[in-house]
């Protein structure tokens, strides 16, 4: 139970005002009141240790552009991974809540949000937070979920060229065969493990490659008919990075976009020049520092296409309560997922 005691007015006066004291108490610091309120979240608290849940203290007060979000899904990505474990280029102090693709419901929003309210249904990103019960981010990063996507699903090119993509049943690399294929009309290429080519092939590949037995470099010769692939969205990085910069077609781009493999590639510049190939990176995320008019448009074009049907949306392989954040790790890191 909690403690009162009444304080002398005398002692109020210097204040600036007179309180009639029977009316002012102090609370005891055993109260409920002084404790804060928490929340469950998946802890990073070692690198390379299993992920902890336990409860945190929420932080009470937002700043005047960010929202509290109830979370009711959060997409994994291998960076998420390589985060925990110390090998990613973004390296947060300990201990920290991994997860940056959320989807949820707004409970409160900072004096400054203009056009999200309580109970709005949103997506977005956030650097770290989303393994989590609930999470702030801020408004700029924000979008509402359009009525024909689950929160599942939010969580996470030229007409008559052919787009190669690796690793293409993952979330990026199916999410290219989405766009590419139904949105814009292109020739895709997935290449991938063979247990997980039909999932390609249903989210619109033209054709496929089982990059574990079957040479890159021959098959995209054998399917464009010698010409190579225009633009190759490429995340693997190492022998298979190699593979598509010899396949690739005269004034092609290549996209290297993650080092899956945990070998970082060297571009050799004279295969660039003799083939007028362009090499571009590509990191998403500090566009919302450098670009973010980009950023936004990023992610509007496709909810529009969603929305229009011209786009399948994202491809859900596993689902995950909070207490299995170290399964889902697993399952990713085992090659066991497709898509998110």
């Amino acid at each position: 139970m909690a403690a009162f005691r009444t304080v002398p007015e005398r002692l109020l006066r210097p204040f600036g005002r007179s309180v009639h004291a029977k009316n002012v108490y102090f609370l005891s610091p055993f109260s409920e009141a002084f404790k804060p309120r928490m929340y469950r979240a998946a802890m990073c608290k070692e690198l390379g240790k299993p992920l902890v849940v336990e409860d945190v203290p929420a932080t009470e007060k937002l700043e005047a552009s960010q929202v509290r979000i109830a979370i009711h899904s959060c997409g994994i990505n291998f960076a998420d991974i390589l985060m925990c474990l110390g090998k990613y280029q973004e390296k947060p102090p300990l201990p920290f809540i991994p997860g940056s693709e959320i989807a949820g419901e707004v409970t409160e929003t900072g004096q400054e949000v203009k056009g999200l309210s309580k109970g709005d249904r949103v997506f977005g990103f956030t650097p770290l937070g989303g393994f989590a019960e609930e999470c702030i981010a801020d408004q700029s990063g924000l979008w509402k979920i359009p009525s024909s996507l689950k929160f599942q699903q939010a969580a996470a090119l030229a007409v008559s060229q052919t787009v190669l993509v690796t690793a293409a049943a993952g979330a990026l690399g199916l999410a290219t065969v989405d766009l590419a294929a139904n949105a814009l009309g292109a020739k895709v290429i997935g290449a991938a493990s063979k247990e997980k080519l039909d999932v390609i092939k249903e989210m619109g590949a033209s054709a496929t490659i089982d990059y574990k037995n079957e040479n890159i470099r021959d098959k995209v010769k054998e399917i464009t008919a010698g010409k190579g692939a225009n633009v190759i969205m490429e995340s693997v990085g190492g022998e298979v990075f190699k593979e598509c910069l010899r396949s690739i077609a005269w004034g092609g781009v290549i996209l290297p976009v993650g080092f899956m493999s945990g070998e970082i590639p060297q571009i050799p510049g004279n295969v660039l020049l003799v083939k007028n190939v362009s090499a571009a990176g590509l990191f998403w995320g500090s566009h919302k520092k450098y670009n973010p008019k980009l950023l936004k448009e990023s992610v509007d074009k496709p909810l529009e296409l969603i929305e229009q049907g011209k786009l399948k949306g994202p491809h859900i392989s596993g689902e995950f309560q909070l207490n299995q954040a170290n399964e889902a790790f697993q399952f990713v890191m085992q090659r066991k997922s497709t898509g998110k």
